[in-house]
Parts: C-alpha cells; structure tokens; sequence
C-alpha cells in the first residue's frame, strides 16, 4: 500500500507506525511547552569536587561573566588574600627546600653550617648591615596576619626567586603542595605591590583562600535564573549530602593536572583517584537520582605544561595513549570518568566538557546542557526513551 499524504484531517489514513510517530511527536512537543511554562523558576545546579580542583574559581568565573561581577570595594577586599597568597606560596617553597635538600645556587642565599635552617644575606643600607634572615621570614609568620608586603619582604621575593636553586624547587612542586597562581603573582609583583593596587578580574580567579560550608551564586542566562550551590565540606560529605534536594543538575569539578599528586592530609592517596572516588559515590546518590551530571575536567592549561615532563603512564599505567601528547592524556582522562557512570545498579548519563576555569566558561553551553537533561528527564519519566 503506498504512502498518503497526511494533511491533518485524514491521520486514519495513515499507517499505525506513522499515527505513533505523530503521537510521540505531539507528546514531545507538550512536554517543551510545559517546559517553556516553567521557564521563569529558578534552576538548582549543586557544584562538587575535591579541594583544588577548581568550584570556587568556576563560581567566581560564572558571576564575573553572567552575574552581578565584582564592586571596586569588592576588589579591593581581595588585596589581603593576593598577599597571604604570595607569602604562603614563598613560605611552602622555602621549607621544600629544606625538605627536598635542594641548595641554594646563589652564595649569598646560602644556608651556613651554623644555622642549616635558615638563610642569610648582608645586605647594605643607609650605611648600616640589616641581617635579613629570608626563609625564617616566611616560615614565622603567621599568614592570616599579612594584610600587605613590605619592602623587606618584597626584597626578599626577588631575591630568592631568580636564585637557580629555588627554581629547581618550583618545578619539582609536585613533590609538595603549592599554589597554582604562585607564578602568575610572582611576575606580575611591581603591579601588585603598587600603592593604588587593586586586584583586577584575573587575580580574583586565581586567589585561593580557604572555604567551608555553602557558597551560592546566581546567574541569569537567557532570561533564566541558574543558582549555583557550591560546597565546601571536606572530610563530612555524609552531613551535608543529605541536604540537597530538588537539584536539576550536578555539576562536577575535576583537575586534569592532578594524576601525579598527592593528598596534603595523606601523601599516599592520588589526588586523581581520590576525585574519583567522590565523583562515582556521588552521583550514583539516590539523592540525585533524578538529576543530570555536568562534568567539567578543569585546568587544561597546567595539564599541557606537565604532561611533557610528568609522564602519565608513571601514575596511571593502563595509559595506553602516546607519551608526553596532551589530547591522548585529556581522552584518557575523560575515560576514567566517564567510566565511573555505571553501576550494579544504573548508568549515568554524563556531559562532559574541558575548561580552564580561570579563563572562559561558556555561560550558553552550560544552559544548554542543562535543558537537554531537562527534556531527557521528562523524556524518561514518560518511558519514550
């Protein structure tokens, strides 16, 4: 029997698959209508992800792009934390160099018999010898203190960072934990300790302080209001992944840089596994059961530095991919993860995306992944997938 032209009165002439498909399509097309209803509410997106791995950076990033930014005021609040940062990046380098038994290369800057533990230099000034005792600086001094750098210690900063040694010491950093922005402050110093410094929108997202508890941000994105849920619980995940309901979509943070470290509190752990670990325990939750996952594999930028000298097999030697090539170890990557969407009991279906979370974040795409889980949420529920 030939096909019939179907003109909207005559659906009996048409076969059963056909009367189906048009069935199914008017139901598809209520569902986004009731979907476009709705469109005014407020969308719940909760942002997970081990320590450094980037979710306060993400949020940070999301409401200088989308949201409200940040006031002068706002700015300069952040002056305090650029310092603490920069005086708590000199003060982990110079213990690795005690640790890690690396010597000064600079006779000036090096450590005498008499007081292996600190460092010494003679330096001349108005006519009187100043003892500056550079390292014992950085490792007295109570970081929460500093609310500005003083010229003795600025001098210090110099003068310890061009010494060849305290640079072998920056690029074995994976052997301690050290900020990612230390070098980003470090040269770009003569602005920063300027007396009209104000921190500009790249120092905020690379300024790392510690956060507990619940951050929230809100963003509108095409007219619709997303409320981004950040938290910071380390250590009691039990207490606080109860109180989230009514989440439309999880969004997870994962660093892509972090195969060869290791947990500060546990240097046994990998701080890769370790994210793996929360990331499958955390959206097989029956708590988020019903909501999407956002996979956002962070910090593209650092992983293309390092994977040409950390190999990745060393870490993780089921890589199979070619040494030292950045698009293999971000596929592998990917893998890992991807891999951790199924379970005894589901699967996962995951959208998954590379960043560099101090650079860019595409409001749009973010959106648009969250409605695609939203129609295929309601697609389901409906058992037409």
């Amino acid at each position: 029997m030939g096909d019939y032209y179907y003109c909207g009165c005559c659906i009996c002439c048409l076969s059963k698959k056909k009367r189906n498909a048009i069935a199914k399509n008017k139901e598809i097309n209520l569902i986004l209508a009731e979907q476009r209803k709705s469109e005014h509410r407020e969308l719940k997106l909760l942002l997970l992800g081990t320590r450094e791995s980037g979710k306060t950076t993400f949020t940070k990033q999301m409401r200088i792009m989308h949201g409200k930014g940040f006031s002068i005021d706002e700015r300069r609040s952040y002056s305090k934390l650029v310092f603490q940062n920069i005086f708590q990046a000199m003060s982990s380098m110079t213990k690795a160099m005690n640790t890690l038994k690396i010597p000064y290369s600079n006779p000036q800057n090096e450590v005498t018999k008499r007081l292996s533990a600190f460092l010494l230099s003679l330096e001349i000034y108005e006519g009187t010898i100043i003892l500056v005792i550079y390292a014992q600086w950085f490792q007295d001094q109570d970081i929460h203190q500093i609310t500005h750098l003083q010229r003795n210690y600025v001098a210090a900063i110099r003068h310890l960072w061009v010494d060849q040694g305290f640079k072998v010491c920056y690029e074995w950093r994976r052997e301690y934990q050290l900020l990612d922005s230390t070098k980003y402050f470090i040269e770009h110093l003569d602005r920063i300790t300027a007396e009209d410094f104000i921190p500009t929108n790249q120092d905020i997202l690379r300024v790392r302080f510690p956060t507990n508890g619940i951050i929230e941000e809100r963003v509108i994105i095409e007219k619709i209001t997303l409320r981004i849920v950040e938290v910071n619980q380390r250590g009691e995940r039990r207490k606080w992944i109860h109180c989230f309901e009514n989440v439309t979509s999880l969004i997870f943070l994962a660093s892509l840089c972090e195969y060869d470290q290791f947990l500060e509190e546990n240097n046994q752990t990998n701080r890769m596994e370790e994210s793996l670990s929360l990331f499958y325990t955390t959206i097989h939750s029956t708590r988020f059961a019903h909501s999407s996952v956002i996979l956002f594999l962070n910090k593209m930028d650092i992983l293309a530095k390092k994977i040409l000298f950390s190999d990745l097999r060393t870490y993780f030697p089921e890589f199979e991919g070619k040494r030292w090539d950045i698009e293999d170890a971000k596929q592998f990557i990917r893998k890992l993860y991807t891999q951790k969407s199924v379970s005894n009991e589901n699967s996962k279906h995951i959208y998954s995306h590379f960043i560099c979370a101090r650079d860019y974040i595409d409001g749009p795409i973010l959106f648009n992944e969250v409605k695609d889980a939203l129609l295929r949420q309601s697609l389901i529920k409906n058992s037409m997938i």
